[in-house]
C-alpha cells in the first residue's frame, strides 16, 4: 500500500460501520477479483432471490463486442435474469467514466426498485462500485481514488467479495487465457484491429480508449502493427518473427491480468478499511480443483464455501429468516 493509501486508510479506521442517507433501499453488491466467479454467484442468487435483476459494473463489458476477450456471460448462461449495462454501448463513441456510470446506474436502479425487485450489482470495477453505491461522489481526475471513497453509502448495501488466494487465482488465470485463445479471444482481436485500421487509423495507439483498455487488446498491439490479419505471410522468417511476438503478446497479457486481480483485491481491502461492511467468501478451494480438472468436487466446493454462505448473508440481510 502507498504511504498516500496508508494515510488515507487510517483517518478512517475508528470509522463506525458505513451510514446510509435517506435512501435505505436494499441491494446486495458481488465483488471480487476478476476471474473469481462474480457472475455466476449474481446469477445463482438472482435466480434464489426472485425476481431480482443485475447490474453489470465491469468497465469493459459495458460496450459492444469482444464478447471472449471481456468474459461476457453467454445469453444462454444468464438463465434469463435480465441484464443491464452489458454489452450495452458503442464503444467507437467514446468511454463511460465512472461519473456518468453513476448517473446511468442510479436512474436503473431506481427502475428496478419501483418494480420491486432485488438489485445485484456485479463487477470487478470497484471505481463503478464506488460512483453508484457512495453517497457523495468526487468527479476529479486528479484526486487519488481513495480520497474520493466515502464511507457514507447512498443505498442499503449487502456487499459480498468472491475471494481466492493470489497464487491459486494467478496459476488460474494463466489457464483461463490460454482457454480463451482457444475459444475465439485471437479471432475476436483480428477483428477488431481490422475494423480499427480499416476505419480509424494504421499507427500504435498512445493511449487507449473504452473498450480499446480490455486485456489483450494493448497487448497485442504490436503483434497486429507488425502483421496485419489482412497480410500474408511467404517466408519462414517471418513467420518465426510471428510467432514470437504472439507469445510476447500472451505473456504480457497473463501479467497485466495478474497484475489486476492484485490490485482489484487492494482496492476491496482499502474499502473494508474505512467502514465498507464486505463479507468474504473463500472460493481457493473452487479455483484449484478446478486446476486439477476435477469438476464435481469444484461444483461441492462452490456450493459449501461460497453459495450457500452467501444465500444465509442475503437472507438475514433482506430479513427473510
Amino acid at each position: 500500500m502507498s504511504p498516500r493509501a496508508s494515510a488515507q486508510s487510517e483517518l478512517y479506521m475508528d470509522l463506525p460501520p458505513p451510514q446510509w442517507s435517506e435512501k435505505s433501499e436494499k441491494m446486495v453488491v458481488v465483488m471480487g477479483a476478476t476471474g473469481v466467479g462474480k457472475s455466476n454467484l449474481s446469477i445463482k442468487l438472482a435466480t434464489q432471490f426472485s425476481p431480482a435483476e443485475i447490474l453489470n459494473c465491469d468497465k469493459m463489458q459495458v460496450y459492444r463486442g469482444l464478447d471472449i476477450t471481456t468474459n461476457k456471460v453467454p445469453i444462454e448462461e444468464q438463465l434469463g435474469v435480465p441484464h443491464h449495462f452489458l454489452d450495452q454501448f458503442d464503444h467507437t463513441r467514446g468511454e463511460l467514466s465512472p461519473h456518468d456510470y453513476r448517473s446511468l446506474g442510479r436512474s436503473t436502479l431506481e427502475e428496478i426498485l419501483s418494480r420491486g425487485t432485488l438489485p445485484i450489482v456485479v463487477g470487478g470495477s470497484n471505481s463503478f462500485i464506488d460512483a453508484l453505491v457512495s453517497d457523495q461522489y468526487i468527479v476529479d481526475p486528479y484526486v487519488y481514488w481513495l480520497e474520493s471513497v466515502s464511507p457514507k453509502l447512498s443505498y442499503n448495501c449487502c456487499f459480498l467479495w468472491v475471494d481466492v488466494s493470489l497464487p491459486v487465482l494467478y496459476e488460474y488465470l494463466d489457464m483461463r487465457l490460454d482457454e480463451m485463445l482457444q475459444r475465439g479471444m485471437f479471432s475476436e482481436l483480428c477483428e477488431f484491429y481490422k475494423f480499427k485500421y480499416d476505419n480509424k487509423y494504421n499507427n500504435k495507439s498512445d493511449s487507449y480508449v473504452g473498450i480499446e483498455k480490455s486485456i489483450g487488446v494493448p497487448e497485442f498491439e504490436e503483434y497486429f502493427h507488425r502483421f496485419p490479419p489482412s497480410r500474408q505471410l511467404k517466408s519462414l522468417e517471418e513467420k518465426n518473427l510471428r510467432e514470437m511476438h504472439f507469445k510476447k503478446a500472451v505473456r504480457a497479457a497473463k501479467n497485466n491480468t495478474c497484475k489486476l486481480a492484485k490490485e482489484q483485491v487492494g482496492k476491496i481491502k482499502l474499502l473494508r478499511s474505512i467502514g465498507w461492511d464486505i463479507r468474504r467468501l473463500d472460493a481457493t478451494e473452487t479455483i484449484k480443483a478446478i486446476l486439477a480438472s476435477d469438476y464435481s468436487s469444484s461444483a461441492k466446493m462452490w456450493e459449501k464455501d461460497v453459495f450457500e454462505p452467501s444465500v444465509k448473508i442475503v437472507n438475514k440481510f433482506l430479513e427473510l429468516d
